[in-house]
Order: C-alpha cells, then structure tokens, then sequence
C-alpha cells in the first residue's frame, strides 16, 4: 500500500474515531415541559419530566429491567417529588410561593414517556414580579432546558432555562426577551443536534470541489464555493422553516420516530452523493427536499411547550434565526479551512471521501436505532 494511501486511511480512522461518540447523542435534547398558572394567590401547575432523565437522577429502575413500571412510580413518589421540589422555587415579593403536589401520572411526548406532576399551592398576596428559580437536572446535564409558559395574573410569558438562566424574573412581558430566548435556544439546539450537523457537513464537504472527469476536482476559488454554500444553507433553512412553522402550529403533524429515522436516512443519502453523485439535481434542491423533513425535527422543541398564541410568532421566528446563527457558525468554521486544503489529496481523498463513509456509517448506526427503536 502507497504511503499517502495509508496516510489517508489512518486520516479516516481517526475522523471516525472522533466522530463516532456523536452517534449515542443524536436524539432529542433533554428538555422538562412546566406550565404555571398564578391567578392573585392560587397556584396551578404541571411540570412533565421525562422517565429517561428521573431514572439517571434517583434510580427509579429498581429491578434494573430497563423498563419503568407505574407500580415501580407510584412506590417512588414521594422520592419524586422530593428530588423535583428542591430544583423549583416560585418567590413572589419577599417570601417563597408553597407548593404541594396535588397528583402523579404518566404522558407522552415525542420522546417517549414523562412523568406528569400536578402541582397546587399559595404565594403571597403581592403585585410584585414573580421570580421563578429552576435548577432540575442542571447539575449532571448542562444541556437540560426547562421550557415553561407561565400564565401571571393574565398574562402568558414564554420562558427557557438553562444553566445560565437558571432564575428569571416576570413582570411586564417583553417580546425581545421572548426573542432573545428563542434565538439562544435556536443556537443551543443545531449546535448540539449532531444529525443536522453532519447532515450540514454532508453539504459542505463538496462544496469546493466540482465533479470532473469521473473525479472530485479543485473548485475555482473561496467566491465561487461561497456562492454555491449560500445558497445550499439559505434553502436548507427556507424548507425546515415552512415544515416547522407548519408542526408548531399543529396543521401537520408527523411521528416522531418517522421523523428522527428519515432524518437519519437523509444524513445518509447526502454522505453517498459525496463518493459518487447520483443525485442529477443541485445541492440547494437537495437541502431544501430534506430540509423539509429537517424541520420536523426542530419542531419537537416548540411543539411540546404549548405557547400562547401571542408569542408563538415571535418563537418562531427567533428560532429560525437562531438556527440560521448557528449555521453560520458552522460554515464560518469550515469553508476557509476547506478552501485552503482544495487542492491537496488529503482533502479530496482524505476528508471528502473518508469523511463521508465515516458520516455514513455513523448515520447507518442512527438509522437501525431509530427505525427498529432499538437501545445499541
């Protein structure tokens, strides 16, 4: 075997080996749905949690079956609640809001099954803003969100927190942080979604190369390469746009295990098209044809929440845009590293090719695991 082969095999190797970890955190982020509803002193509340994440935290697995029973739940209430009340404060003025757990069942959300907890208490007589301080799961998941509607007095407020925001005030609804909460959160939620990150990179390995007698072949230069990537993401983004304004708003809906293993499939479908095209269409049609389904994905976070209908414009638009930041940042960071190797046969071989199989593989393993629902 040449030198430069072996080069470029070590080269894939290494890219798989970096990569591979992504495969078992490809799935939807930890996220808890709390709903709180304050009217003068009366507290209603329902906070889902999801079984995956309790069972990480307290062990309510006791048979260590992998499989949850209500009478394994209902035996560890108490333990729930406990572990729940100490990572939710409610203030309001000078003194802490008294909750109680009024009682415990079982939903469904598009990520499997989540504790429900009803939640009832008192705060204090007070026209003073509301402070709500959440800190569930932060401690072992610095990538848990809360994401919460809280209804005071009248007024709906959209809310996320994070480790960063772990306590907010409510007083007079601001729709800029309303926005600002949902770019973040769109930024947060395409950096850490490895399938759409590979799905992006699938894109984007090709992109300074131009297919040539029967072989990848050096692109003209940055402006061209530029040029074509624009508007490959512009078309990615305008598709998952349209699918996931048309999911939160609840006209479409599709399974969620159809969407995370089509997802898959397009990772792939994308990767293959790098070793040899067999797509006779441009890129951007490819991006925008699979950003469709894309956009399912995304909407599992805005879908689950249950905004107000007053809010959920400026969501959707502050998430789209905090996407699209995160796709840029994504292409900022490739494209003039990918520009420069162009000419080079570690990049057209090395990278470019090497990359994609490993894309692939990594996307086959998601696949199986989606589609079959299979714990590998």
């Amino acid at each position: 075997m040449k030198p430069s082969s072996v080069a470029h095999w070590r080269l894939f190797l290494l890219l798989l080996c970096l990569a591979w970890p992504l495969a078992s955190e490809a799935h939807k982020a930890s996220d808890s749905y709390l709903q709180i509803g304050i009217d003068n002193t009366i507290v209603t509340a329902r906070w889902d949690i999801a079984l995956r994440d309790l069972d990480q935290a307290t062990g309510l697995d006791t048979n260590q079956d992998g499989n949850l029973t209500w009478g394994e739940l209902r035996s560890r209430q108490q333990q729930i609640w406990d572990y729940a009340l100490t990572r939710l404060r409610l203030t309001r003025g000078a003194q802490g809001c008294l909750l109680t757990l009024a009682s415990m069942g079982v939903s469904t959300h598009v990520d499997g099954r989540y504790v429900a907890l009803d939640i009832s208490g008192n705060c204090p007589r007070s026209t003073s803003a509301l402070k709500v301080n959440y800190r569930l799961l932060f401690d072992m998941d610095r990538q848990h969100r809360g994401l919460a509607v809280v209804n005071l007095d009248g007024q709906a407020h959209s809310l996320i927190f994070s480790p960063d925001s772990a306590e907010q005030e409510i007083g007079i609804v601001s729709a800029w942080k309303t926005l600002g909460n949902f770019i973040a959160e769109g930024i947060h939620h395409i950096l850490i979604g490895y399938d759409h990150i590979l799905f992006l990179l699938s894109l984007l390995l090709p992109a300074v190369l131009v297919w040539r007698d029967d072989s990848w072949q050096p692109h003209a230069g940055f402006k061209v390469a530029l040029g074509d990537t624009a508007r490959t993401v512009t078309a990615f983004t305008l598709a998952h746009s349209v699918t996931l304004a048309l999911a939160a708003l609840g006209i479409l809906r599709i399974d969620s295990r159809l969407v995370e293993s089509a997802i898959a499939l397009s990772v792939i479908i994308a990767a293959a098209n790098n070793l040899r095209p067999f797509i006779p269409a441009r890129r951007w049609s490819i991006a925008f044809v699979f950003g469709l389904i894309h956009g399912f994905g995304f909407a599992s976070v805005l879908s689950e929440i249950g905004l107000p209908r007053d809010q959920l414009a400026i969501a959707l638009g502050g998430f789209n845009i905090g996407v699209e930041l995160g796709q840029m940042i994504i292409v900022a960071l490739f494209l003039p590293l990918a520009c420069l190797l162009r000419n080079t046969l570690t990049y057209r071989i090395g990278v470019a090719r090497f990359g994609s199989v490993a894309i692939m593989l990594i996307a086959g393993y998601w696949f199986i695991q989606r589609a079959f629902d299979l714990a590998i």
